[in-house]
């Protein structure tokens, strides 16, 4: 494994770099820094080059001067100038807008004179950095233009970034756009949680342990917790946020990448189409609710005023370009259930809110608890509950709770925790979570990345509780004070059921 945490060490072949959206937030704090930790680790090609897409046109050196500004400002580690600037040398900034078509035609002539220049043999790939309002008429364009048709043994290739889509038919809706002109295996849908180590090293978990595959269904576990709280609170997005809101924004993509992979069945082989469709499979049994059944197995609040450590929080409501009268949630949680085989009978619960007092990412795995007769002549009447709890941030690490016999002439029995955490065992750089995906664009490994399938099972699961939601308006919303565990009917969720959410130790 390279400094970087890209497990692979294979040069991709010569290709392009074409960011749309070059001028944009993301570019600057997460594409550049990531192209330059691959570049610091030898994983670029040797012929490369970077075309910033714009819609006005900049001269080479304003554009790269921005980008030079952003790296130094957003980079994850020390920047040597002499790779930032052999990166940013390679920088050309084309001028082009969908709502100019002739201006993508002009992009192609560029493009073709770059790498004849460059030597990059004709691999290209187009990575929208842009909002998602754009996918479409750019992916159109692209499409129109032929920039997308592979010939001649090149290669072409479409990143986007999540949200795929807003609800079930607009995932529909844009899955359609982008296959009218690209085939599925060009479709790079990115997720940058994907990015991360703790969450592929689920895989490596369940399958490469013999220990864990075998006890990893219904007849040993109880529940499975999924959790992604933020001590932030929504900021400066309250445009974006209250035409989306905390289901929206985190459970079709973030919070169902990391149940499909605690839920998917072991595939036949580890490669892309494979683990794909597993990941798909298992989304797709997730049990359709009615609208009452929705109701009644979800809970929403809206953050009050409040404080998280020493920042003081206002109310929702009162931020920058949210609605006065807003019902938009900043916190969800679900209960589902998959009709499968390996979970009958076994709920996932998914939580995930803004302005909470701590910031979690966190699977928890609870397994059954263990008969209690042979400690009836003993002081013993409860044990601790057992969990596999795989943490993603800000512990990246797995931690497994149990119980053992306390010293001492009598039995006395106690909880306690196994832990593992990934900074203890390997020294890896810090990295932005972008430099293993974009390093797997390149090179065509799209294990990581969402298929059409995958998108739109996500979006079906979730589409009752949008629309049940969407009916009741306020009635059901609940409110919660920033800083706090969030709103009182998600405690409920579960004690309902004899259950109770895991609190960190």
């Amino acid at each position: 494994m390279s400094a970087n945490g890209v497990a692979k060490q294979v040069r991709p072949d010569p290709c392009s770099f074409i960011i749309f959206g070059v001028t944009g937030d993301l570019t600057h704090r997460l594409v550049i820094p990531a192209l330059y930790n691959l570049a610091e680790a030898g994983l670029l090609p040797d012929q490369f080059c970077i075309a910033g897409v714009a819609r006005r046109k900049m001269a080479d050196d304003e554009l790269r001067n921005s980008l030079m500004e952003g790296l130094r400002k957003f980079a994850t580690r020390p920047v040597k100038d002499d790779i930032a600037t052999r990166l940013l040398g390679c920088l050309t900034c084309i001028e082009a807008d969908p709502s100019d078509p002739a201006s993508f035609d002009r992009m192609r002539e560029q493009l073709e004179g770059e790498e004849k220049t460059r030597n990059t043999s004709g691999n290209r790939l187009f990575y929208l950095a842009t909002p998602p309002a754009a996918f479409a008429p750019i992916s159109r364009e692209l499409g129109r233009a032929g920039l997308l048709r592979e010939d001649n043994g090149y290669w072409r290739r479409l990143v986007i970034e999540k949200p795929f889509g807003t609800d079930l038919a607009s995932a529909k809706a844009l899955n359609g756009e982008l296959l009218k002109v690209a085939d599925e295996h060009q479709i790079y849908r990115i997720d940058h949680y994907l990015g991360k180590e703790t969450v592929q090293n689920i895989l490596v978990l369940r399958f490469a342990n013999g220990m864990f595959e075998p006890i990893w269904n219904r007849n040993h576990i109880d529940h499975v917790q999924i959790t992604v709280a933020e001590k932030l609170s929504v900021g400066r997005r309250g445009s974006f946020y209250d035409a989306t809101g905390a289901l929206r924004d985190m459970v079709p993509n973030h919070l169902f990448q990391l149940l499909s992979l605690v839920a998917m069945e072991p595939p036949a082989r580890f490669d892309a189409h494979t683990v794909r469709t597993e990941k798909a499979e298992v989304l797709a049994a997730i049990q359709t609710q009615s609208e009452a059944e929705a109701l009644h197995n979800s809970v929403r609040g809206q953050y009050i005023a409040g404080g998280s450590g020493d920042q003081a929080i206002d109310d929702y409501r009162k931020t920058k370009d949210v609605k006065p009268d807003s019902t938009m949630e900043t916190y969800a949680a679900l209960k589902l259930t998959i009709d499968n085989w390996r979970w009958a009978g076994v709920p996932f619960y998914l939580r995930t809110g803004k302005a909470l007092g701590t910031k979690r990412t966190e699977v928890a795995i609870k397994f059954k608890q263990a008969p209690f007769a042979m400690f009836r002549d003993t002081p013993v009447d409860r044990l601790s509950q057992n969990y596999l709890v795989i943490g993603i941030e800000p512990v990246e690490g797995i931690t497994l709770q149990f119980n053992t016999k306390v010293p001492g002439p009598s039995i006395a029995i106690d909880g306690v925790e196994m832990k593992f955490h990934y900074k203890d065992y390997f020294h890896a750089a810090p990295s932005t979570g972008y430099e293993t995906l974009i390093y797997d664009c390149m090179i065509g490994d799209n294990i990581l990345f969402q298929r059409a399938d995958s998108v739109e099972a996500g979006w079906q699961a979730v589409q009752p509780f949008l629309d049940a939601w969407k009916k009741a308006g306020s009635k059901g919303l609940e409110t919660y004070g920033a800083g706090s565990d969030g709103p009182a009917g998600s405690a409920a969720l579960l004690e309902r059921d004899g259950r109770n959410w895991r609190k960190p130790c």
